[in-house]
């Protein structure tokens, strides 16, 4: 982690405490088999030791499936009174009963629902984190108010409809939450907060360089970047590309991504939206 923050090597009994509610957001930053970040709303994240991570697994999707061939992975966990811990984490193992199996089973969102409870446990060794870090509430909504006038000024159309209406308005919304991940020079993948983020055209997304600027900075020019957009009615949707360095749009200091890939990662059915995906027609039973 650059930006000369304080790096932690465990967590406080503060910390372990804070991340036991379930209602929080969790998010997992894995890479897949490309080399590319992926990002999932993991609300169940949280220590189970001062030096481990645990997240109960009950639907499948591709974060479950990159840990296993990759074990770097990042995290961030995000309190209700808008407190941040971010970090970087190596996957050791899976279990299916025991203490933390039991934990989870039993929070009110797994012991009362009839449909699906947690079926697999997930575990993993903490390499570093840095401490709680306050959201900068007034510092986000002026953040947001710049690149909603960026974007007007300056107005960018696509040649694709890779991001549809539905997408553009579920990141123009600013009482949603959008998150930026990618992959640093050690290889493990970085959570950046960009809920300042609005969709520029039907190809790009923008986000003001003056809420957390110094990890915006970091990131490298043509780095593939993920990134994950969600509202509070249980709707996301995670879009991939390339971060096209920070910028002047309509006189504002923005950082750009170009978008090639979205992906719905909602329950019951994860599925790539774009570029759509051929359906064939079943002719042999």
């Amino acid at each position: 982690m650059n930006n000369q923050k304080n790096i932690y090597k465990s967590f406080s009994e503060s910390d372990m405490k804070n991340f036991e509610p379930e209602m929080k957001v969790g998010l997992l930053a894995t890479i897949n088999e490309e080399g590319l970040p992926h990002l999932t709303l993991i609300s169940t994240l949280r220590a189970s030791t001062p030096t481990e991570v645990v997240w109960g697994q009950f639907s499948q999707g591709l974060s479950k499936v990159n840990i296993r061939k990759n074990p770097k992975t990042g995290f961030l966990i995000m309190t209700l009174d808008r407190n941040l811990w971010r970090g970087k984490t190596n996957f050791t193992h899976i279990e299916r009963s025991g203490k933390e199996f039991d934990i989870l089973n039993n929070t009110p969102m797994f012991r009362y629902n009839a449909y699906f409870g947690i079926h697999t446990v997930y575990y993993m060794d903490l390499v570093e984190q840095y401490g709680m870090e306050p959201l900068p509430m007034g510092s986000v909504v002026l953040g947001a108010i710049k690149t909603i006038m960026a974007k007007t000024l300056s107005a960018k159309k696509g040649e694709n409809d890779v991001l549809n209406l539905w997408t553009r308005q579920l990141i123009d919304k600013m009482t949603n939450l959008t998150f930026l991940a990618y992959v640093a020079e050690d290889g493990y993948p970085m959570i950046i907060p960009v809920i300042q983020a609005q969709s520029f055209g039907s190809e790009h997304v923008i986000f003001s360089a003056s809420v957390f600027g110094e990890d915006i900075k970091a990131i490298p020019a043509n780095a593939p970047v993920a990134l994950f957009c969600m509202s509070f009615d249980m709707e996301d949707v995670l879009l991939r590309g390339v971060f096209e360095g920070t910028q002047r749009i309509g006189g504002v200091r923005c950082g750009s991504a170009s978008i090639n890939w979205v992906y719905n990662s909602m329950p019951p059915k994860p599925d790539q939206i774009y570029p759509e995906t051929k359906v064939e027609a079943i002719t042999a039973f």
